[in-house]
């Protein structure tokens, strides 16, 4: 009995047994249904990566930041920021000069030319540049400077009181000079001078060339004047810059 049993439960799964076994599919060479997954080629419109510009008042079509902040705020607030002589809570006093123009020039030996009468370019002094800022109060007859000199070579040279100077005359002429102010000094390549004039200390026609001068002249016509500076190794400049 036991035996047909068991004959019988052959019988029936006999064809179960001679199915062959279901390969196991390849997901990876299947392509998703469309508009899904790997073989989308772009996202749906309005969205993603296709999306040409973000939602108008937002993100990188954002032509500029509303009004009163980011990179359209012409100036900081009142009394905030760059616009602020000194920061709170410095203990910086507050600005003792209130500058009716100021001035920074670029001097190189390029610009040098001598003091003959059809002046010619000298080089002045090779690897030698300055760095003038002037800051100018014609309401008190006040000029303050801060000069930064690299790669000067020899010693100061000039008829004048010092070496370092404000002459009028336009680009590439010459003429007297109309300011002096301390040579720059300071360890190492790097040399400055920071303060206030005074007379040149040169003669001509028995007057000091810078009496009478009057700073409102500069700022009546800056492109007449050039800063300069004198090296024993080069007599007419080193440096010359022109006012802007």
């Amino acid at each position: 009995m036991k035996a047909s049993i068991s004959l019988c439960a052959l019988a029936v799964l006999a064809p179960v047994l001679a199915t062959p076994l279901v390969k196991r599919q390849d997901f990876s060479k299947i392509d998703y249904p469309a508009g899904t997954g790997e073989n989308l080629h772009e996202y749906p419109p309005g969205t993603g990566e296709n999306l040409h510009e973000y939602p108008p008042g937002t993100g990188e079509n954002l032509h500029e930041y509303p009004p009163g902040t980011g990179e359209n705020l012409h100036e900081y607030p009142p009394g905030t920021g760059e616009n602020l002589p000194f920061y709170p809570g410095s203990g910086a006093p507050n600005p003792i000069f209130k500058f009716t123009s100021t001035y920074q020039i670029h001097a190189t030996p390029d610009q040098v030319v001598n003091g003959s009468t059809n002046p010619v370019f000298t080089g002045g002094l090779p690897g030698a540049e300055a760095v003038y800022n002037f800051g100018i109060d014609t309401n008190n007859e006040l000029i303050c400077y801060l000069i930064k000199l690299t790669g000067f070579r020899g010693e100061f040279q000039s008829p004048a009181k010092t070496a370092t100077h404000v002459h009028e005359a336009a680009k590439g002429r010459n003429g007297p000079p109309r300011l002096a102010f301390p040579n720059p000094s300071g360890d190492g390549d790097v040399r400055l001078s920071i303060g206030c004039p005074f007379t040149t200390g040169l003669i001509m026609n028995g007057v000091d060339t810078g009496a009478g001068f009057k700073l409102a002249q500069i700022e009546a016509n800056p492109s007449g004047f050039f800063a300069d500076l004198h090296s024993s190794l080069a007599l007419p400049g080193a440096v010359r810059g022109q006012f802007p």
